[in-house]
This record gives C-alpha cells, sequence and structure tokens, in this order.
C-alpha cells in the first residue's frame, strides 16, 4: 500500500476508491504529539478487517477559532506531523487546504449549531461560535472521505460529547471510538499548545495537573473535594481560572452531589495559553444492566460481555428459576404465598463461578444450574416472580452482590427495579419469531423434547404478556436504555454493538479494558 500525504480530495479519493478499503479516520489540526500517537496505535490494534485504512486528516480549521486566538500561530509542520503519524502506524495522511473543504469558501456551504445546553457549558461559554465550528467541519471532513470509524481523543472531552450527540441526532453511520487522555511522565496531559509554553510557565501550568491529581486522589479516599481550596492552588501559581467545576459528563451541567460518573473539569490562561485538563469521579465500577423479554438470548450475550470486560455476571433470572424449582420441587402451590415465605426464608441461594467462567446457582448446597432450565420450570417461572415478597428478597439480594459495581447484571427489570442508577442500560430484545427458534436450539441440546417452534412462540408471547403486565417490577425498556434488537446477528454482531453502547456511557479513563 506504501505511506501516503494527500493534499487534493480527489487525488485522495481516486487512491481510496483504489484500495476498496473501509477507512478509520483520525481527524486532527497537526501539532502532532504522543497523544495523537495513542488514538493511531489503538487504531491501529483495532483493526478488524485486513482492508482497513488508516487516514490522518491535517487541516487547521478558522471557523473554530475566535477572533482574538490563536489561528495564525497555531503549530503548523506538515513533515514532523507526518513523520509522527507513519510512526504511529498510519496509512494515509490528508492535509487539504482550506478551498478543499470548503469549496468556494464557508459561506457557500450550510453551518452546524450546536444546541445551546451543549454549547453554553465549560470551553463552548468562553468560545462563542467554537463548537459549531467544529461540528460544522467534521461534517465536511466525513462527507468528502465516508469513513467507517472516527478515532477521537477524550482530552477534549465536551468536543466528542457533541460529536457522539452530532452523528446520532443525524443519523450518520460512522462508529465512534475515543480513548484516553495522554500524559507525559510528569502527568501533563499532552496538548499541541503545551509548544506556546516557556520554561517558567510550565512549572505554573504543571500546577492544573496535580491539583486535578489530588482532588481525584481524595475522591477515591471518600473525601470532599473543595474546589476553593483548588482555586486558591491555581491562582498562586499565576494561572487565570476560566472554569473549575464538577459536571455530569454527558449533559455538561453542574452537579452538586457527586452519584454515579461525574467529570471534574477545569480551563486556564496560564500567560496567554489557554490549557484544558479532567478527571472522571466515580465511587464504584461500573454497573450495566442488560433488560429484555425472555428468549432474547440475553444470558449467553451477558456471559461473554462480562468476560470481556472482567465483571462479575449476575444471571438474576437463574435466580427465579432456582426458587421456581425449589417451590415445584417442595410440591407448594404457587398461591400459597405463606409456604413460599417459610421455604424461601429457610433456604440459602448462592452463585459459584466455575474455572470456564460459567456460573453455577446454588440452593441449599444443591446444584441446580441444568435443571432450572426444564420446560416445567419455564412455565411456571413467571407466576413465582411476580410475587412480591419474591421479588423483594432476590431484588435485595442482587443489590447487595452490585454495591461496588464492576458487575454486568440480566433480567427482565434490571435497570428500571433492581439497578436503576446503572452507568450503562441496554434493552436486548428480538421478535417472538426469532426467540423461539433460539429456544428450541437451546433445549434439543440440552436434551428436553416440545411439540413444535409454532407452540415456543406462542409459549413466548404469552410470557411477554404475563410479564409486562404484572403489577410488581413488569417487564418495561427503562427511559435511557439503549434498545439492541438482534434479530439476524450472530453472538459476536450483538457483542460488538454492546461494546460499543459501552464506549458511548464509560471512557476508557474510567474502565481501560484490553479485551474490548
Amino acid at each position: 500500500m506504501g505511506q501516503k500525504i494527500f493534499q487534493a480530495n480527489a487525488e485522495l479519493t481516486h487512491w481510496l476508491s483504489e484500495q476498496n478499503s473501509s477507512i478509520i479516520f483520525i481527524p486532527t489540526m497537526g501539532g502532532l504529539h504522543p497523544g495523537h500517537q495513542y488514538l493511531i496505535q489503538k487504531a491501529k490494534e483495532r483493526k478488524t478487517k485486513t482492508n482497513q485504512i488508516i487516514l490522518v486528516s491535517i487541516f487547521v480549521n478558522p471557523l473554530q477559532f475566535g477572533k482574538d486566538e490563536d489561528f495564525k500561530k497555531y503549530p503548523r509542520d506538515i513533515n514532523r506531523d507526518a513523520e509522527l503519524a507513519f510512526k504511529a502506524g498510519a496509512d494515509a495522511i490528508w492535509a487539504p487546504d482550506y478551498f478543499e473543504v470548503f469549496p468556494g469558501g464557508e459561506n457557500s456551504h450550510f453551518k452546524i449549531q450546536v444546541p445551546e445546553t451543549l454549547h453554553n457549558q465549560l470551553c463552548g461559554k468562553e468560545r462563542s461560535g467554537h463548537f459549531d465550528g467544529v461540528a460544522t467541519v467534521i461534517i465536511r471532513l466525513i462527507r468528502i472521505i465516508r469513513p467507517e470509524k472516527l478515532i477521537l481523543g477524550e482530552k477534549d472531552w465536551q468536543q466528542l460529547i457533541i460529536i457522539r450527540r452530532l452523528f446520532q441526532e443525524l443519523s450518520i453511520p460512522v462508529k465512534i471510538e475515543s480513548y484516553a487522555t495522554q500524559r507525559d511522565e510528569s502527568g501533563f496531559a499532552y496538548s499541541s499548545r503545551n509548544s506556546y509554553l516557556s520554561d517558567s510557565e510550565r512549572v505554573n501550568a504543571q500546577s492544573l495537573t496535580n491539583a486535578i491529581k489530588e482532588a481525584k486522589t481524595d475522591f477515591d479516599k471518600k473525601q470532599i473535594i473543595n474546589l476553593k481550596k483548588i482555586a486558591s492552588m491555581l491562582k498562586e501559581n499565576n494561572l487565570k481560572i476560566e472554569y473549575l467545576k464538577i459536571v455530569d459528563p454527558f449533559s455538561l451541567k453542574e452537579k452538586e452531589n457527586i452519584n454515579g460518573l461525574c467529570l471534574l473539569a477545569a480551563a486556564v490562561k496560564c500567560g496567554s495559553t489557554r490549557l484544558i485538563d479532567h478527571a472522571f469521579l466515580m465511587h464504584r465500577k461500573p454497573i450495566i444492566a442488560i433488560d429484555g423479554p425472555a428468549g432474547a438470548g440475553k444470558s449467553t450475550v451477558t456471559k461473554a460481555f462480562a468476560k470481556r470486560l472482567g465483571f462479575i455476571y449476575l444471571d438474576t433470572g437463574a435466580m427465579y428459576r432456582a426458587v421456581t424449582w425449589l417451590i415445584i420441587s417442595n410440591s407448594i402451590d404457587p398461591s400459597n404465598q405463606e409456604g413460599i415465605r417459610n421455604i424461601l426464608t429457610d433456604s440459602k441461594l448462592e452463585f459459584k463461578s466455575s474455572s470456564h467462567f460459567e456460573q453455577k446457582i446454588l440452593i441449599n448446597n444443591i446444584d441446580l444450574t441444568e435443571k432450572i432450565r426444564s420446560p416445567e420450570v419455564t412455565s411456571m417461572v413467571s407466576e413465582i416472580a411476580k410475587q412480591q415478597f419474591v421479588r423483594e428478597l432476590l431484588t435485595r439480594k442482587q443489590q447487595v452482590i452490585g454495591k461496588d459495581g464492576g458487575i454486568v447484571a440480566e433480567g427482565r427489570d434490571i435497570g428500571t427495579a433492581v439497578f436503576p442508577d446503572a452507568d450503562v442500560k441496554i434493552f436486548l430484545t428480538a421478535s417472538p419469531t426469532e426467540r423461539a427458534k433460539r429456544r428450541a436450539i437451546d433445549l434439543k441440546k440440552r436434551g428436553y423434547e416440545f411439540s413444535s417452534i409454532e407452540y415456543l412462540e406462542q409459549e413466548i408471547k404469552e410470557r411477554d404478556k404475563k410479564d409486562s403486565e404484572r403489577k410488581i417490577a413488569p417487564l418495561k425498556k427503562a427511559k435511557d436504555a439503549i434498545e439492541l434488537v438482534t434479530d439476524g446477528m450472530n453472538i459476536e454482531d450483538v457483542l460488538k454493538e454492546m461494546i460499543d453502547i459501552f464506549r458511548s456511557k464509560i471512557p476508557e479513563e474510567v474502565w481501560p479494558t484490553p479485551n474490548l
């Protein structure tokens, strides 16, 4: 293939058409540094096809600079940038001039206006029109090269959030992957603008990094973050504070209480140089809730997903099946609530993991892992699961298991009743026909007989109705859950979609996982 540098769009698009390749695109404004190289290296590691091309653009976009900002002095050294990009693994460099990106000038093209709720927070509040310029140019670049995947850094977090929202609202079919802020040995975040700093300014600027790091350490020790103390430290080092806030990382609105994932974000002026930095705050590991109807394939993919994340896998459906088995085996009538309460109060329910990442479920030391998948249990479990005492008991057990996070839990009310504050919620579903086919395969594999797929489909529809209409913890999609319909998808396809959803909610800086 060879390493190529293109300036004219026509030459680039002609070359790309000859390659017959999909494009992994990394947009930059040049001034490349190890942070950019990390993005290129991650793109190379995550290649899923042999014919994928890593394309790095270098374009200093005038639309995102204010009147008195540093457009004219922004670092421009194409030879140095190309050397760093190719060394990291880029296949081609695209360095168009202004009129290649905006033929006829910017006023000849539509411009994107970022919603005020996103623009008027953090950096956008002081930089009028900045993110409008970012959004406009990214649409222009995407339109010209039509990549399969876009790689962005998490250092410019507000920019990342805006571009994700932009692609979502315009239904742009480009996958976005983001990767953690990279830092030097002292912890100082790499930035193209760091080259502006004098030696003495660099010493002062280091206090921003130190203050953010210290605050994060205090938070991890369950101590209160004192923003006034941080502000005093910055001012003592001749840094002019533009903002210093704790915000929701997705709405970017200021938060008083630190619940779930939060962002400590700061922007300062060091001399004439503007610097930003941040730290993510989270008291526990992430919780992922996978909801959905029976037979949607939740157990299979959730188990594999948890393994890739290195998280605990919690099959809540197995808990309800185990309780159902116990009631059936003791010949207790499902309507006998006192009898059910007595037997459950005196029973010990536990999970155990095997060496193959399979979970065994036991009641009173009896291994029920296979027994709970019988048609007899399947036909009765919905009736047992709707009883208030049963749900309250098992919900408490599930919440105890998940209190420290680091868990992927699946069931039918995980995101609505068990873990309503889960960081990632996925509603995994499939059509009744698809689920009946999967159920038939599972029953055959386990040695159980069934009359027909049509019968299984009808049974699934009836169970959906029961689960959806029950008064206690009914089956329903949480408002903030992302629906994933898996008809026609294999396990690996579903896992890829789930990983994309996870990464859109959990930054790499919070949970860096090589298995993803």
